[in-house]
């Protein structure tokens, strides 16, 4: 369910692609030092997306620095920081920990169950700083494996729980722009759902697993249904972003909410027209 929140490098200038990078940088040292060489293990592009975002809507002091590190063990790389970077290693191991435990859940996998063990000491600090975030991530996630059993293919309902779950996430504090960013994530959220819904609908039928897509799956609109559906999802969100009085690295938010967002979903589609054609 990660890895859909991504630039568009062709249309970014070098030097907003230096900060994205730094950005990237800066969430990974934010996770070492809070939940050590394990929370590193979870760093995401998703949530690079939320540090710029509360860094670009809130303008604290950012430090800034050069250095190495065992993925960069040869050349220096530069790296920013603030609070907001460290509020969302919290939020990527939060949300890690619940999506092992949900795949343990409904797939059985081996590597997610030992991740979630990994992960567990982690949540201890995290339920202690974000008790009611982790118990409404649990909460959403549990209704939408009840919903899920009773193969209920209700497109809205199923991406709307995973919406609720980054509608909080989103939200840092409560304050003036909570209920913007709270609305903003609940359709980020349904957008990553529904994307991750869209590149697994083929296995996903074959493995006989819940997917909210299967409905429309087979048909000869269904391309062009799931490109309306996501594009409306991403049209919410990005007029709700447009709303908040952000100018820091604000061609960044846009490269990504803009174009980036669709770069895997390109592939995806091309990817699934490649294999119709030799079939």
């Amino acid at each position: 369910m990660f890895g859909y929140i991504i630039v568009h490098k062709p249309e970014l200038k070098v030097r907003e692609y230096e900060t994205y990078k730094a950005s990237y940088c800066g969430l990974c040292r934010s996770l070492k030092k809070r939940h050590g060489r394990i929370g590193q293990m979870t760093l995401s592009y998703d949530m690079t997306f939320l540090a710029l975002l509360l860094t670009g809507l809130y303008e604290p002091e950012t430090i800034t620095g050069c250095e190495r590190c065992i993925a960069h063990p040869v050349n220096r790389h530069h790296f920013r920081q603030n609070q907001y970077f460290d509020y969302a290693a919290d939020m990527n191991v939060l949300l890690t920990f619940y999506k092992c435990l949900d795949d343990w859940q409904d797939e059985k996998k081996l590597w997610a169950r030992i991740f979630s063990w990994m992960l567990m000491p982690k949540m201890k600090k995290i339920r202690k700083l974000y008790g009611e975030k982790a118990q409404m991530t649990a909460d959403n996630l549990k209704a939408l494996r009840e919903l899920e059993k009773k193969d209920i293919c209700d497109i809205d309902k199923s991406a709307g729980f995973f919406g609720r779950i980054m509608a909080e996430l989103f939200v840092c504090r409560e304050d003036e722009w909570a209920e913007k960013l709270r609305k903003m994530g609940f359709y980020f959220g349904k957008f990553i759902y529904l994307m991750d819904a869209y590149e697994d609908i083929e296995e996903d039928l074959k493995q006989n697993r819940y997917n909210p897509l299967a409905e429309l799956y087979g048909q000869e609109s269904f391309e062009e249904n799931c490109q309306q559906i996501l594009k409306m999802m991403m049209a919410e969100t990005s007029r709700v972003f447009e709303q908040l009085p952000i100018v820091e690295e604000v061609e960044i938010l846009r490269n990504i909410l803009y174009a980036g967002v669709w770069s895997r979903y390109g592939q995806i589609r091309c990817s699934r027209k490649g294999t119709d054609k030799k079939e």
